[in-house]
C-alpha cells in the first residue's frame, strides 16, 4: 500500500442506498446469484451497436479516487492519458454516497457512473443506464470471469457495465489487544465479547446485512439464505442483534480515515473495515491485522455504467475500455485500495504484492463475499411465498438501532 496515495484520498466513501421505489430488482452474493432469475423486467433499452467518432467531451460521475486527473496529486493521473489518446475532454464529478449518485444520474448530465451494487440495479430498473455491448470494449475479455454477468451488473444475461474493482468488508483488529486472533464475527456480535465498548461498525442501513450474515451461521433455524433477502422474522432477528450490539459499539464509521485513526489510537480494537483501512493503519505503525471470518463477509463490486441519456457514447465506451486497461486499472486499484478487475493490472502496480494483499484473483476468497445489493420486497433468494423487507424498512430500522 502506497501510504502517500492513500492519505490523499477524499474521505466519506460511504456506500448506502435508498428505497427502490416500486420497481423490483434483485441481487446476490459473489457467486451464487439469485435463484429464479432477476425478478424484474428492465426498460427496453438497446446497447450501442457501433462506435462513432469521439464526441470530444465526457462527463464522469465517480467515487472519489476513481477518476484522478492529477489535481489531487500530480503523480496520480490516469485521466490525462485518456484525454490525449481519445480527444475526449473529461469533467469529473465525485459523489459521496450511492444515494447521491442515483439522484445525479437522473439529471441526464453524466455519461458514465461508477456504481456500487446498492445503486446499480436501481439505475437499471429506472432506465437511467442502458445495456453495454461488451464486444466494443477490447479489454473486457481480460476481466476476471468471476466478476462478470453477476446479478448486480447484469439482467438475464445482459450486461449493463464493466466490473472495475472489488473488496470485502473484513474484520479488523488490534493484534496487541484482541487475543487470540479472531476467526469469527462473534467478537463484535456476541454480547459477552470482552471487547465491549471498543467495537466499531459501519454506519449504514446496509450493515444490517452483516448481522444477517452472522445469523446465517449461528441461528440456522431462521433459514436465512441471503443476507439481503430477509422476511419479517429474519429481519427482526437481525435488527434485534444490532440493537444488542449498540451498547458495545464505541464508534460507527463511514469515513475510513477516521476509522483508521480510531484503530491507531486504540479507541476501538475490533470491527468491520476495508482492507485499505487496515493497510493504512498498519503502515503508520499500529499493530493491526484483518481476517475474513469463518462466516464470510459482505463486500462491494463496482461497475462502470453508461447513461441511457448520454449523447457522448463513443467517448463513454472508450472510457470503459480505458478504466479496465492494465495501466489504468492498476493505478486506480492501488490508489483507492481495492482488488483490480483486470489480472494484467497486477504486473503494473508499484507494490508487487498489491494483488496478493487484496486477493485479486482469488475466486475462492471472492466466493465468500456477499456483495452489497439493494434489499427489495421481492425476496432475492428466490422465495415467492413471502415478502422481504425493502430498503425503506432497513433505513427506518437503522435509525431505531442507532437511537
Amino acid at each position: 500500500m502506497n501510504k502517500r496515495k492513500t492519505v490523499r484520498l477524499l474521505a466519506g466513501l460511504a456506500c448506502v442506498g435508498t428505497v427502490l421505489a416500486s420497481c423490483g430488482t434483485t441481487g446476490g452474493d459473489s457467486s451464487q446469484g439469485a435463484p429464479g432469475g432477476q425478478g424484474f423486467q428492465p426498460p427496453d433499452l438497446a446497447a450501442l451497436e457501433t462506435l462513432g467518432e469521439p464526441e470530444g467531451q465526457l462527463n464522469i460521475l465517480a467515487w472519489p479516487g476513481y477518476a484522478e486527473d492529477g489535481s489531487n496529486d500530480p503523480a496520480v493521473d490516469w485521466v490525462t492519458p485518456f484525454e490525449k489518446e481519445t480527444g475526449c475532454q473529461v469533467n469529473v464529478k465525485p459523489f459521496g454516497t450511492s444515494d447521491e449518485a442515483v439522484n445525479l444520474m437522473k439529471t441526464g448530465e453524466y455519461d458514465v457512473v461508477s456504481a456500487s451494487g446498492d445503486a446499480s440495479l436501481r439505475l437499471i430498473a429506472a432506465g437511467d443506464v442502458e445495456p453495454v455491448n461488451t464486444d466494443l470494449i477490447p479489454n473486457y475479455p481480460d476481466v476476471y470471469d468471476f466478476l462478470k454477468n453477476k446479478t448486480w451488473n447484469s439482467v438475464d444475461g445482459t450486461s449493463y457495465g464493466v466490473p472495475h474493482g472489488w473488496g470485502a468488508n473484513v474484520l479488523a483488529y488490534r493484534t496487541d489487544k484482541v487475543k487470540p486472533a479472531p476467526d469469527s464475527w462473534s467478537v463484535v456480535f456476541d454480547e459477552n465479547s470482552p471487547y465491549r465498548g471498543k467495537i466499531t461498525a459501519y454506519d449504514s442501513p446496509i450493515y444490517i446485512a452483516d448481522a444477517a450474515l452472522y445469523l446465517m451461521k449461528h441461528r440456522p433455524e431462521l433459514g436465512i439464505q441471503n443476507p439481503y433477502a430477509l422476511d419479517d422474522k429474519q429481519f427482526t432477528a437481525a435488527v434485534d442483534l444490532l440493537k444488542k450490539q449498540r451498547p458495545m459499539v464505541s464508534e460507527y464509521w463511514s469515513d475510513y480515515l477516521k476509522e483508521s485513526q480510531a484503530l491507531k489510537n486504540g479507541d476501538v480494537v475490533a470491527g468491520t473495515a476495508w482492507q485499505v483501512t487496515v493497510n493504512l493503519t498498519e503502515a503508520e505503525g499500529a499493530p493491526v491485522s484483518s481476517v475474513l471470518p469463518s462466516e464470510g463477509a459482505t463486500g462491494w463490486s463496482d461497475t462502470w455504467m453508461v447513461s441511457a441519456k448520454s449523447e457522448r457514447k463513443t467517448c463513454a465506451y472508450q472510457w470503459l475500455n480505458h478504466i479496465i486497461s492494465p495501466e489504468a486499472n492498476a493505478a486506480v486499484a492501488e490508489y483507492f485500495g481495492e482488488a483490480p478487475a483486470n489480472p494484467k493490472a497486477c504486473d503494473l502496480t508499484e507494490d508487487p504484492k498489491h494483488c496478493d494483499n487484496y486477493h485479486a484473483g482469488d475466486a475462492e476468497y471472492a466466493s465468500q463475499i456477499w456483495y452489497w445489493t439493494t434489499p427489495i420486497a421481492q425476496c432475492v433468494d428466490g422465495r415467492t411465498d413471502v415478502k422481504c423487507k425493502d430498503y425503506g424498512e432497513w433505513t427506518r430500522a437503522w435509525t431505531e438501532i442507532k437511537g
